[in-house]
């Protein structure tokens, strides 16, 4: 399960048309904002990934204003383990859990994935958080991803497992984002 003081959230290359254009968008649009907003509660550490914004464009406003004391970090790479201020970042938090969300599934989601599988790290993806253009890509990243190791998940599965207890002041803000 996934404990909040043990946990980061990856936010993958929500940029530009694509996020738009991906299959379901609205539904993993909606699911982005939820998991910003609670791991803004929470206060876990956020990573943020954009690949080659000069071409995809840049991460789309809404998530972009959530996060402005997020810098971007930029890659070419489709796997960001191959990218070292992508390493460091994540190494730096001392979270040893990674909840995963972005696009696409198939390509920089799935590859990077695998490169934190690689690098020891539990994997948590948010299923309804990930897309790609294509649905059948997004069902096979996510079979290939959970072969690897990974943990599938959904953004309340996620969130409900790190909030744990419903009578405090938290789950009361919480319970306003998840709804």
């Amino acid at each position: 399960m996934l404990v909040m003081d043990n946990t980061a959230l990856l936010l993958v290359d929500i940029q530009g048309t694509l996020a738009r254009t991906v299959h379901e968008s609205n539904l993993v649009f909606d699911n982005w904002l939820k998991l910003i907003k609670a791991a803004k509660l929470f206060k876990l550490p956020i990573i943020m990934l954009e690949q080659y914004p000069q071409g995809l464009g840049a991460t789309i406003p809404e998530v972009s204003r959530l996060l402005e004391d997020v810098p971007p970090i930029e890659k070419i790479t489709f796997n960001a383990c191959l990218n070292e201020n992508f390493l460091k970042k994540v190494s730096e938090t001392g979270r040893k859990q990674l909840l995963v969300a972005g696009i696409e599934a198939h390509v920089c989601v799935y590859q990077s994935v695998s490169g934190l599988l690689e690098e020891h790290y539990e994997v948590h993806v948010a299923s309804d958080a990930v897309s790609s253009r294509k649905s059948w890509n997004r069902l096979v990243a996510l079979e290939r991803m959970r072969d690897q190791g990974a943990i599938i998940t959904t953004t309340e599965i996620a969130l409900f497992e790190m909030m744990r207890i419903a009578d405090n002041e938290m789950f009361r803000q919480f319970i306003t984002i998840v709804k």
